[in-house]
């Protein structure tokens, strides 16, 4: 598998937004830039396994990959706050 430059400084760009909005959401903060884009890329990689399942599609473009990577990403850290004990609901 090949990636270009510009496909990779697209990936690092959505994973960075992603995760710097989930960071928002759930905890107030972002975790600065490698853990902002981690989280936003493995935001990516759970949206796009679970939401097709489910059936939801929001559309296409760069808006709609950060928007599912965010929410991927929000998933994510909920999870992971349940998880060690800290997210109640």
């Amino acid at each position: 598998m090949y990636i270009s430059n510009e496909g990779l400084l697209v990936v690092l760009f959505v994973g960075l937004v992603a995760g710097w909005l989930a960071g928002k959401i759930v905890r107030g903060a972002g975790f600065g830039l490698i853990g902002d884009i981690v989280i936003g890329i493995l935001g990516a990689l759970i949206a796009s396994l679970l939401f097709p399942k489910l059936g939801i599609h929001l559309g296409r473009g760069l808006v709609s990959e950060i928007v599912y990577s965010a929410l991927g990403a929000v998933i994510l850290l909920l999870v992971i706050g349940l998880l060690r004990g800290r997210g109640r609901f």
